[in-house]
């Protein structure tokens, strides 16, 4: 059964070369089950690195995409490359994506890609929550990253949760519910909520104020009762925090470490619980066109990676944003202005695959051996009159002209593709 809209959430993952994007897909893929080991990027068998190229240079080079269930919803996570040559499937994926996590390095903190995707991610109106990983390094400080991360990007960029342990991490804080999760391995859900220590208890509630501070912002009623001292529940809290979120007016930052399977339970949770469905993110207008994540208008659906499979042939990665994507049926391509015939399409779980007959709006899958589709265009359920634009350039172009420019040049391309 296809999830409905409300009950979706489009993820990239993003970040500078070297941060922990693809070690943290892996981890959630794992803790949700969806892998029945932990795969590591020196090991060469994690899903996303999976090309023979991005193991021998242990690093992305282009798009994954994967699905897991988390609480009754279907979360879809693409992990992306951080080198600036490959950067271009980074930029498509926040194309498609109401959010992104961008994950950072707890050694290096704000870092150029980093800096250069925030402000794209910025001008798309994408959702973002950071994650502060690689708390074992050493050096590692989320404090001061946190620091960092409200220089470069504003004083939203608020903690929901801190590091556990005064020494070495052993897990974090939870600042909504003011409760400790203890990691005790690195296996699936294998930690203990305890009560936060009383060595950290002060600066657990410093750090609590300023989120409630934020949260309360968002809602008027919500600061009245603040201020007032009334008590407000986790779900107001949740739901003030989501509002804030959803547009750009707050930017959760959570932590852990992506290669102990350390916090990514809890960043499962802030998926579902603090960053909007397609549902909730509003209508994609491009031009005079509209598009809702409505099942029962006609189909839109977008492909933004094309890529070749040894079984397959050539396979487009699609999100559908209006209408069901039916299989066994036709599909019209507004670039080519040619009819299309849909086969069965695709749905991305790990290293596994799956056929199924549709794929419903808001959602993520593949369709492959399309004879005239290709990165960047859209297939509707008619002929249309009009020719709708391209929401980003395929990934070898975009990526030639960053490969291609100059030293201080980068800025100047990142703002005109």
């Amino acid at each position: 059964m296809r999830p409905t809209p409300d009950r979706i959430r489009n993820v990239a993952l993003v970040g500078h070369r070297g941060s922990g994007k693809t070690s943290l897909h892996e981890a959630l893929l794992f803790e949700a089950a969806i892998l029945n080991r932990l795969g590591s990027v020196p090991n060469s068998n994690t899903v996303s690195d999976s090309d023979a190229e991005e193991q021998a240079r242990q690093m992305s080079i282009s798009m994954t995409l994967s699905a897991a269930a988390w609480r009754e919803h279907k979360i879809n996570l693409l992990d992306t490359p951080g080198e600036p040559s490959f950067v271009a499937d980074a930029l498509a994926a926040l194309r498609v994506c109401e959010s992104a996590i961008f994950v950072l390095n707890a050694v290096n903190g704000v870092e150029v890609t980093t800096s250069r995707l925030w402000a794209r991610a910025a001008e798309l109106d994408v959702a973002r929550l950071v994650f502060v990983n690689m708390l074992d390094r050493d050096r590692a400080d989320f404090f001061d990253t946190l620091t960092a991360l409200k220089q470069a990007f504003g004083p939203h960029a608020i903690a929901t949760e801190i590091p556990l342990g005064s020494g070495e991490v052993e897990g974090v804080i939870d600042l909504l519910d003011m409760t400790a999760f203890r990691q005790r391995s690195n296996g699936r859900r294998d930690f203990e909520q305890m009560p936060i220590p009383d060595s950290q208890m002060e600066m657990a509630s410093s750090y609590r104020d300023r989120l409630m501070d934020e949260v309360c912002e968002v809602s008027d009623a919500l600061m009245e009762r603040y201020l007032e001292g009334e008590k407000i529940s986790h779900q107001e809290i949740a739901a003030a925090l989501k509002q804030g979120t959803n547009h750009g007016k707050l930017f959760p930052v959570t932590c852990g470490m992506a290669t102990r399977n350390l916090g990514t339970s809890r960043l499962l949770d802030a998926i579902v619980e603090d960053l909007p469905s397609p549902a909730s993110h509003g209508p994609l207008r491009i031009g005079e066109v509209e598009l809702s994540a409505s099942e029962h208008d006609e189909l839109f659906a977008y492909a933004f990676k094309t890529r070749a499979d040894p079984y397959a042939g050539r396979v487009n990665i699609v999100r559908v944003y209006q209408g069901v994507l039916h299989h066994d049926t036709h599909a019209h391509n507004t670039r080519s202005q040619t009819r299309e015939r849909i086969g069965q399409p695709i749905l991305f779980s790990g290293k596994s695959s799956e056929h199924v007959s549709e794929i419903g709006p808001g959602d993520m899958g593949a369709v492959a051996k399309l004879k005239d589709t290709h990165a960047g265009d859209w297939l509707t359920g008619r002929e249309q009159s009009l020719e709708m634009p391209r929401l980003s350039l395929p990934s070898p172009v975009m990526a030639f002209a960053i490969k291609a420019a100059g030293k201080g040049d980068e800025d100047k391309v990142f703002s005109s593709l």
